[in-house]
């Protein structure tokens, strides 16, 4: 690379981490935790015994999957105006992200919790736990460490999937990369930059998988 090159790359280093760690970082956390959120209601809806609420839970779930992430994005901040519905970038991109998380996590979580055996529900109720205390206090946990390694997968493309949020405005890592680069034209040496940040970003989350596992790892019936 020539002189200038690295010099709009130490210049821009700075300004790509800041969005990073105000736009990409944020973003990627609110979006997953209401997700997660969402995704635990509509997989419980998945497996209850009232066809309506199960219907419209596979319902959402078959939207969500079977429509691109990018024109979920579109209809909530470009098609939505139309009906004088008005949301600002980042909490239309959170919107979208979460409700794009719901439906596939909802999946995952659904599956870690009839992958506990059925014994574990009927001893909870003989010790006379009510439906919710064996949920929260019996199956999930053990449901938790079947989950980390699909939702973590999920929270990693979370993260890479953040970079569509440029497409309707919020200045996160991409954009930010965009805006610096375009001057110039060196899209390749920024674009370059914002790719090692989202690499650094998944390493970390992958490390942060591995404990995590290694923590579930104990409160799982053998």
């Amino acid at each position: 690379m020539d002189p200038d090159t690295w010099a709009l790359i130490r210049q821009n280093l700075w300004p790509m981490l800041e969005a990073t760690l105000k736009q990409t970082l944020p973003l990627t956390a609110v979006s997953f935790v209401i997700g997660l959120v969402l995704a635990l209601f509509v997989a419980l809806a998945r497996m209850s015994k009232l066809r309506l609420l199960s219907a419209a839970a596979r319902f959402y779930i078959s939207v969500i999957r079977g429509t691109p992430l990018l024109v979920q994005l579109f209809i909530i901040f470009y098609a939505l105006p139309q009906f004088h519905i008005l949301i600002d970038p980042f909490p239309a991109a959170v919107i979208a992200f979460s409700l794009n998380v719901g439906g596939y996590a909802a999946e995952i979580i659904r599956a870690a919790i009839l992958s506990v055996a059925h014994g574990q529900w009927e001893a909870s109720y003989a010790v006379g736990m009510t439906y919710s205390q064996a949920l929260r206090l019996i199956i999930l946990p053990q449901a938790s460490r079947i989950a980390v390694p699909p939702l973590s997968n999920t929270l990693i493309s979370l993260v890479k999937d953040t970079s569509l949020a440029s497409t309707i405005l919020v200045t996160e890592l991409l954009r930010t990369a965009q805006l610096a680069a375009a001057p110039t034209f060196d899209f390749f040496a920024l674009y370059g930059v914002a790719a090692l940040y989202y690499w650094v970003i998944c390493l970390f989350l992958g490390f942060g998988q591995t404990r995590l596992e290694t923590r579930l790892a104990r409160h799982v019936a053998r």
